[in-house]
């Protein structure tokens, strides 16, 4: 016979138990984390869409999803890009920063109004001040589309964590801890 000499073992000095119960703890945190995520996505997402629907917006005939309410992700990139493209329209082209502040004041005709001294009357630039409008709406629908991705990435993370407390609280049951 031979002798058959034993080591001291080397493993971690964390009983069984002890791994057992962080396991379960992990696997109960990763479910309450992942079940809260999705829930807090899933009214993220609702939130949006029933603002949107209080709004009663409904894309016009020439942008690029025509004729449909405004609701979802895709129809507010619609909304925002053709307000944009209408102002770019209305001011041949120059945005808010392009364009000068104050104009001449036109009378009927088209000719300059001048005052005492033979200079032009300025007033404020009201193709300027339509941007103003413009920007605050495309921001807003902008902000509906952000809201939109981060409900989906708080759904899809929840997801995640409630597979992740699953495998943990499997791993607890089944497996051998050394």
């Amino acid at each position: 016979m031979t002798a058959i000499e034993q080591r001291p073992s080397t493993g971690s000095t964390i009983a069984a138990p002890r791994k057992s119960f962080i396991l379960l703890v992990a696997s109960i945190l990763a479910f309450v984390v992942g079940f809260g995520s999705m829930a807090g996505g899933i009214f993220g997402a609702w939130y949006t869409w029933d603002h949107a629907v209080a709004q009663d917006v409904t894309t016009p005939d020439d942008a690029v999803i025509p004729e449909a309410p405004v609701r979802g992700p895709f129809t507010m990139w619609a909304q925002a890009d053709i307000i944009t493209q209408h102002q770019l329209e209305s001011t041949e082209g120059l945005y808010y920063s392009q364009m000068d502040r104050v104009v001449p004041q036109l009378d009927e005709n088209g000719n300059a109004v001048l005052d005492e001294n033979g200079e032009a009357v300025m007033i404020p630039n009201a193709a300027r001040s339509a941007w103003l409008n413009a920007t605050t709406l495309t921001t807003a629908l902008s902000l509906g589309i952000l809201s939109y991705a981060l409900s989906a990435f708080a759904f899809v993370t929840g997801l995640t964590l409630v597979f992740v407390g699953y495998v943990f609280f499997t791993i607890r049951r089944k497996a051998v801890l050394l």
